[in-house]
């Protein structure tokens, strides 16, 4: 899949979407916190959903639970890892109140050998609103979302260009 600012292209589709607040950065400016989406060839690691608001949308997704959430501190062990509730360290909730978490796929950005500080969470997910910018994340309609995940294998690549 191949993601600019505004489109991504896959499987003959174009699919509107969304970066992050800061735009577009290289890979060794990215710093936790920035707002900025890395540009880069990166590889789809996994696919979580929420289960009691969707059905399995493959057979390789992962449930989210109540306690699941994602390390984002540079000080902490587990930094850009999964992590449980209570967890002594800032961290994102991956069951949150709203739909931008119900279907996650998780990319290899710094991750699962994360240097601190170099940033984290670098999810595709829903968009809060058409085109509306995120913290760096990719994302997409609910329902494009939902045909990705249905498309994408584990180790398919997110080429990130301007």
């Amino acid at each position: 899949m191949i993601v600019t600012p505004q489109v991504a292209h896959f499987r003959g589709r174009f699919l509107p979407c969304s970066i992050g607040r800061s735009g577009l950065i290289a890979a060794g400016e990215k710093r936790e916190g920035d707002g900025a989406t890395p540009l880069g060839r990166h590889r789809i690691l996994g696919l979580l959903y929420r289960p009691d608001r969707l059905s399995r949308p493959t057979p390789w997704a992962t449930p989210i639970g109540p306690t699941d959430l994602w390390s984002d501190d540079p000080a902490d062990p587990a930094y850009n890892s999964p992590v449980r509730h209570p967890h002594g360290f800032s961290h994102e909730k991956l069951r949150r109140c709203d739909p931008m978490y119900d279907l996650i796929l998780l990319t290899d950005w710094n991750y699962p050998h994360a240097a601190p500080g170099k940033g984290s969470a670098i999810f595709v997910h829903t968009w809060r609103a058409p085109r509306r910018a995120t913290a760096g994340c990719v994302a997409f309609s609910r329902s494009d979302l939902r045909w990705l995940a249905g498309h994408l294998m584990p180790g398919a690549t997110l080429i990130i260009q301007r």
